[in-house]
């Protein structure tokens, strides 16, 4: 007769851990005899977690990201890589042919400050073009439908309009809804079509440096345009120069065909004018987007002004260049939290899926934000980001240019 072994009740019970999933874990009988020795089984590979997710993977912008989300881009980048080929061929012709006659028969220090320029341009070129513009956090499901309830409930037969009216500098703005954010963007701000973002301080679509122009780049973007009509000037002159020296000995076509005399002259005149238009709307504290669309009155006393200018072109000068980089709302090298509200789809249908935005500690109010609506003149306000119906503001300083 077989002995019935009899379990004892006060005997602690261990349990062994299996694996299914490969034969690469430990088997039952290795992870038994870890427990008899006292030590913790080994765990199993099959049930590790999966690498965070990072917010720009999930960005609903049509932009591309490079460098794990350190580089921002738009879409169409082909007319970017244009302005490089131009660039890298004008100096490089400039610095192969020309420099090294220049050196030796006029300075040394030509092809020096032509290098320091041409170092200067490429900087403020990447940084225009790899830099966050100023894009603005789309809202969230919860945002978006709380502000829809607030619409509806006004109670009118017709649908409302969509609009806000604030108070700057004495000037009535109004702020309009953005269907594809589902935000009331702020004074400034429009949404990019081509890039599919509302931009803060948006000033045009750059597809030669291939990213939006707005409030985090802007400046970068001047010092670009600027420093290349002062780069394309230098070559432009030193290369008649050289020109005119050497075409006494070698004749003139002969050496007129190893100069980019021509690229210059058909370029400088284009770059020089538009950075010579930006220094007007620096001047005035304007942006593309409203002069083009003549927004406010060029003459003073008119009832539609602008009431970003401080009325001194220094001071709107060192506002534009000068001021403070904010930082970028959207956080897009942020991992994805299991428990952060995504935003809310598109209506286009366009983009690449729902993004979480930045987690800002925001406050709710039953009105407008006094100190950014009624800005007094003064250097900085509160800036408020209209985030849903409840207008959910988020205070940053905000630096009127």
């Amino acid at each position: 007769m077989s002995q019935i072994q009899h379990a004892v009740p006060d005997a602690p019970i261990r349990y062994t851990q299996i694996c299914t999933r490969s034969s690469s874990c430990s088997s039952p009988q290795t992870s038994s005899s870890a427990a008899a020795a006292g030590t913790e089984p080994p765990s199993c590979t099959g049930h590790r977690g999966r690498t965070p997710r990072r917010k720009w993977q999930v960005f609903p912008g049509r932009n591309r990201f490079y460098c794990d989300g350190r580089v921002m881009m738009a879409r169409q980048t082909g007319v970017f890589y244009l302005t490089l080929v131009l660039i890298l061929l004008t100096s490089g012709l400039f610095f192969a042919f020309d420099c090294p006659y220049l050196a030796s028969n006029l300075s040394p220090a030509i092809p020096a400050v032509g290098a320091v320029l041409f170092v200067f341009v490429m900087g403020m070129l990447f940084r225009a073009s790899f830099s966050d513009p100023g894009v603005l956090p789309r809202a969230t499901p919860d945002e978006a439908a709380d502000l829809e309830r607030q619409i509806d409930s006004t109670g009118c037969s017709k649908p409302p309009p969509r609009t806000r009216e604030v108070l700057i500098n004495g000037q009535t703005v109004k702020l309009k809804y953005c269907f594809t954010c589902k935000i009331f963007r702020p004074p400034r701000a429009s949404h990019c079509s081509l890039c599919d973002n509302c931009v803060e301080r948006f000033d045009h679509h750059c597809p030669w440096v291939g990213n939006c122009v707005g409030r985090r780049n802007y400046r970068f973007f001047y010092l670009f345009i600027l420093s290349l009509s002062f780069l394309t000037i230098f070559i432009f002159a030193f290369v008649i120069t050289h020109v005119v020296l050497r075409s006494n000995r070698t004749g003139f076509l002969t050496t007129l065909k190893d100069s980019p005399v021509v690229v210059c002259f058909f370029s400088v005149w284009s770059i020089v004018g538009l950075s010579g238009f930006h220094t007007y709307l620096i001047s005035s504290n304007q942006t593309t987007n409203e002069d083009i669309k003549g927004t406010w009155s060029k003459k003073e006393g008119k009832d539609n002004y602008n009431p970003y200018s401080y009325g001194n072109v220094l001071t709107n000068c060192c506002a534009a260049l000068c001021g403070p980089l904010p930082p970028s709302l959207i956080d897009r090298r942020g991992l994805i939290q299991a428990d952060t509200p995504q935003t809310a789809h598109q209506s286009n249908g366009t983009g690449g899926g729902s993004y979480a935005p930045t987690q800002l500690h925001s406050h709710m109010v039953g009105g407008y934000h006094p100190g950014w609506l009624q800005h007094g003149g003064g250097t900085s306000c509160q800036f408020c980001c209209f985030h849903a119906a409840k207008i959910s503001f988020v205070p940053l300083t905000f630096y009127i240019y």
